[in-house]
């Protein structure tokens, strides 16, 4: 069955970019000049998703505004001939069909795809997190769809981090079965270095199939009263193979301040229109005490 539906879990309140994120949603944070979620909704559209479902919380009208159309901007628009501005506006507000669900109280990543279940019904989906973004010549949640075509199993994406970072991530116990395709034997929240069955961490993309929903309702809410999507993987492990895919391409964790100044820079140095003088600035800089 092919994958036409993405949930994108957006609820979260943003606390590592107070107070920034105190009256706006973090994924709305401007990447130069797109927000986050923007980038992540595109990636999955060029993978070929025809419906996101957005699982949103409250203070999160304004994703919901951002992809909708702006009569009073385009009236604006229109009046002033920036054409292509105007364009760029409308295409916004017609790049996908969307689904919003409110996710009541934050009770975990797991809890929040198990709202999607009515919406997604007895098909497999694609879950992208918007903290992560991909830099690739190919989607990364085109490649994790590739492999699932191929293999007909959950897919989660992992990337080699270093052991210093590794008890930030959930972790895998892998057996590579192919070139950077791993069967998953365990799953491991937030490893100590020296506890960690290797160095591939799970990353914000994923492929589910629908047995993930009876899993994680199912599932005992753990820490804070959150039901973990971890744990309903190592769930479903003894029920269907899951495997891990190394994805190609660069992650930029924009959930922290330091990753989204880095993803910031980057992204500004590759755009045709600002990256020369950007470039130049950055080479002069010198920042006075």
């Amino acid at each position: 069955m092919k994958i036409h539906k993405a949930v994108f879990p957006v609820a979260g309140l943003g606390t590592r970019f107070l107070p920034a994120t105190k009256a706006s949603p973090k994924e709305m944070l401007p990447l130069v000049d797109k927000p986050l979620i923007q980038y992540v909704v595109e990636e999955a559209i060029e993978g070929g998703i025809k419906e996101i479902v957005m699982i949103t919380g409250r203070g999160k009208n304004a994703i919901e505004d951002h992809f909708d159309i702006s009569f009073e901007l385009e009236h604006t628009l229109r009046g002033k001939n920036q054409n292509g501005l105007l364009e760029e506006v409308q295409r916004i507000s017609n790049l996908v069909d969307f689904c919003y669900i409110r996710q009541k109280e934050p009770l975990g990543l797991g809890h929040a795809i198990l709202r999607a279940k009515d919406v997604i019904g007895n098909e497999p989906f694609a879950v992208l997190l918007g903290d992560d973004i991909i830099y690739s010549d190919i989607p990364a949640i085109k490649q994790l769809i590739d492999v699932y075509e191929e293999y007909h199993s959950s897919i989660i994406a992992v990337e080699e981090v270093e052991k210093r970072d590794i008890s930030n991530y959930g972790v895998i116990e892998p057996k590579e079965v192919a070139n950077g395709v791993y069967r998953i034997s365990n799953l491991v929240e937030k490893p100590l270095p020296d506890k960690a069955p290797s160095n591939l961490a799970i990353i914000g993309r994923y492929i589910l199939t629908p047995e993930i929903f009876n899993i994680l309702e199912n599932t005992k809410a753990g820490r804070g009263g959150e039901i973990q999507l971890t744990d309903g993987l190592k769930g479903m492990l003894s029920h269907q193979v899951i495997y891990g895919y190394k994805f190609k391409g660069k992650r930029y964790d924009a959930g922290n301040k330091l990753g989204f100044l880095k993803a910031t820079v980057e992204f500004a140095l590759r755009r045709p229109d600002l990256g020369e003088e950007f470039r130049e600035y950055l080479k002069g800089l010198k920042l006075t005490e």
